[in-house]
């Protein structure tokens, strides 16, 4: 075969060097071909091997089986040899919202070609333009596994400039989460955790996201929680208020020591009208009846609107009940 290829170099006049160059020069030109026409678009049927990923309460979060997802597409000819070429079927895993896995019976869920169109590019990817699904519906086993449902803990640690402090309390949502693993691991974990927060000098409110604390062997139905806390200013407000008895039967009396306490109440500011003018002061006939020491813990009723926070001095006092 070398003697047939060296008589015909010969016959064409071409030396050693010279077809040397002359098949260079062809492989450059089916290079450059063959790059040209990968770059072009084409319409072509491809396949993808789609395992499901979602997170549906008391299923596992992976099916336990693959579809094929069949769609005419509009792509370069590089997509369809990489996605398909030579019978080799791309696998994807691809996250599913629950909202479009509908249930069918037991474990079984299905996903229609009309939600398919949204996750077109993670399943074929970005650069490819699906006509239409030839895979009508999707059908996807999500086998059971224990859970449960606990609440989240926020850990953080605020400060706050002079004269500002919170408004409630720090609010995170969800506030629960569902828990999923191994039963006896399940029953001993009562809350979860979030990894800590920490702000100082605060004036304003504020808001984020919180990662949760893993936990080795469970998986948790969200990674992570968004936080909130109102911030206000403030000024404080004193005032001498009278202590009454509530609940105290008919044939009854009880006698406070002393019948006053002096109120400190932190108001949000600008004050818009007397705070103190709807507050009051009460200790409850059942607490006593229940105390040991005779003294009854001095309590507001609701709060009226602009008060943030009260304190009292005493925030116990002596009673004495006798007959009326």
């Amino acid at each position: 075969m070398s003697n047939v290829f060296k008589r015909l170099f010969q016959s064409l006049g071409l030396g050693g060097r010279d077809w040397a160059v002359l098949l260079l020069a062809l492989l450059l030109a089916f290079s450059t071909w063959l790059i040209h026409n990968l770059s072009l678009k084409y319409n072509d049927y491809l396949t993808v091997s789609v395992t499901a990923a979602c997170n549906i309460e008391g299923h596992a979060d992976i099916s336990a089986n693959q579809c094929q997802v069949v769609a005419r597409c509009r792509t370069t000819g590089y997509n369809v040899l990489r996605i398909g070429a030579w019978g080799v079927r791309k696998e994807k895993t691809v996250s599913f919202s629950p909202s479009v896995m509908n249930h069918l019976e037991d474990d079984i869920y299905y996903i229609t070609s009309s939600d398919l169109m949204e996750y077109s590019h993670l399943i074929f990817g970005d650069d490819v333009t699906v006509e239409y699904y030839a895979s009508d519906t999707l059908t996807f086993r999500f086998p059971e596994v224990r859970f449960r449902k606990v609440p989240v803990q926020p850990v953080y640690s605020l400060s706050y400039k002079p004269q500002y402090m919170c408004v409630g309390e720090l609010h995170v949502q969800p506030d629960s989460v569902t828990l999923y693993g191994d039963a006896g691991r399940l029953e001993n974990i009562s809350f979860v955790y979030t990894q800590p927060l920490r702000r100082s000098d605060l004036d304003s409110d504020i808001n984020g996201e919180l990662p949760l604390e893993k936990i080795r062997g469970i998986r948790m139905s969200d990674a992570a929680v968004r936080y909130s806390l109102d911030v206000t200013r403030f000024v404080e407000i004193s005032s001498r208020v009278d202590i009454k008895a509530v609940n105290v039967p008919a044939d009854k009396e009880m006698l406070i020591l002393p019948s006053k306490a002096d109120v400190m109440v932190k108001c949000q500011f600008p004050i818009v009208a007397d705070p103190l003018q709807g507050l009051s002061l009460y200790v409850d006939y059942n607490e006593f009846t229940s105390s040991l020491s005779g003294k009854c813990q001095v309590r507001a009723d609701e709060l009226p609107r602009g008060i943030a926070s009260y304190s009292v001095s005493p925030s116990y006092v002596e009673c004495i009940v006798g007959d009326k």
